[in-house]
């Protein structure tokens, strides 16, 4: 059978997701929406779907079995409710929401509606992931290194953090939900977040462009995450692992396992949005929600953990993930 799938949100990261729809059998794209009329109608006459005037018309048309949620995080209101109502199957590009108390309000009539669900952290489908977390499986993580570097995205709304949530909660997501992925949960997290330049470039700003994390993992290991949005003249993103008899790091496509007996570098060349989008459309043709790596819970677990940072940064104090209080050792 043929999944029919809606859009609501239908930028360039949209697009992309659609093209690599087209190449996925039994995915059909039926319907699109945007704010951007103009733009809706064009990618609908270029895809061959029918455009619509509003999310609500789209969710109630009888047109989709699935939809892809592709607005940036702060215009998702209602949508993925009226789709869990209808028992429209759901992948909601990251992040996930802006405020935990919404998102957790949302997975709660997600779960409850039965629907599949997925989410946007396509990481998890490459083909090195899955081996490094094979070969993690039974290995003590002591310590852990991510980044992510690189130059400010053109989006107005992305430098107003009220909108964006900052590079952590928008981008370096990616490579905390790795870590949570491949290495277990968040204990405690405490962050810094300074603007050194981007007043330069937007006097309105108030996301940070310089940041750094550090944290604290319910194994025991520690680590931290790096981010900056002015490296214009170098892009990076990778997470790294130390252990007492092990190294193993991620860094982009390539994975790299040093130990006592190998050296080994291996670089992916798995489309990683591909599978991410193959494994959502076969979970709703052969009901086998276990084909999603990462579902709408995972997501708005991660989001947690970013939104921590960001309160952390604000306070000056850490903070445990999902509670949003400082955390105190006991003496």
């Amino acid at each position: 059978m043929a999944v029919r799938i809606g859009f609501i949100g239908v930028g360039g990261m949209a697009e992309h997701h659609i093209q690599t729809l087209q190449r996925i059998e039994h995915a059909e794209i039926t319907a699109v929406f945007d704010l951007n009329q103009t733009r809706s109608k064009e990618i609908a006459e270029t895809y061959g779907a029918k455009s619509y005037e509003s999310s609500d018309q789209l969710i109630a048309s009888g047109e989709i079995d699935a939809l892809f949620i592709c607005t940036p995080p702060f215009a998702r209101s209602g949508i993925e409710e009226a789709a869990a109502h209808h028992g429209i199957h759901l992948l909601a590009e990251k992040p996930v929401g802006l405020h935990i108390d919404e998102v957790r309000r949302k997975e709660r009539i997600i779960l409850e509606s039965g629907i599949i669900h997925s989410s946007g952290y396509c990481l998890r489908y490459l083909d090195i992931v899955a081996k490094a977390k094979a070969y993690l499986a039974d290995k003590q993580i002591d310590l852990v290194l991510a980044y992510r570097l690189g130059d400010m995205p053109g989006m107005r709304w992305w430098t107003i953090m009220e909108q964006s949530g900052g590079q952590l909660v928008e981008q370096s997501t990616h490579q905390l939900d790795l870590i949570r992925y491949i290495a277990g949960e968040f204990k405690e997290v405490s962050a810094i977040h300074e603007q050194r330049y981007i007043h330069n470039i937007d006097p309105n700003a108030t996301a940070y462009d310089v940041g750094t994390v550090s944290f604290v993992l319910e194994s025991g290991a520690i680590g931290n995450i790096t981010s900056s949005c002015l490296a214009k003249y170098v892009g990076r993103s990778g997470v790294e692992f130390y252990g007492h008899d092990f190294y193993l790091s991620i860094d982009g496509a390539v994975l790299r396992i040093k130990d006592d007996h190998q050296d080994v570098t291996e670089t992916s060349e798995v489309d990683f949005y591909y599978e991410q989008n193959k494994a959502f459309v076969e979970a709703i043709r052969t009901n086998q929600p276990n084909l999603v790596l990462c579902d709408y819970s995972d997501a708005a677990d991660t989001l947690a953990v970013t939104l921590a940072a960001n309160d952390s940064a604000a306070s000056g104090k850490p903070i445990v993930p999902g509670r949003g209080i400082p955390f105190v050792k006991s003496n």
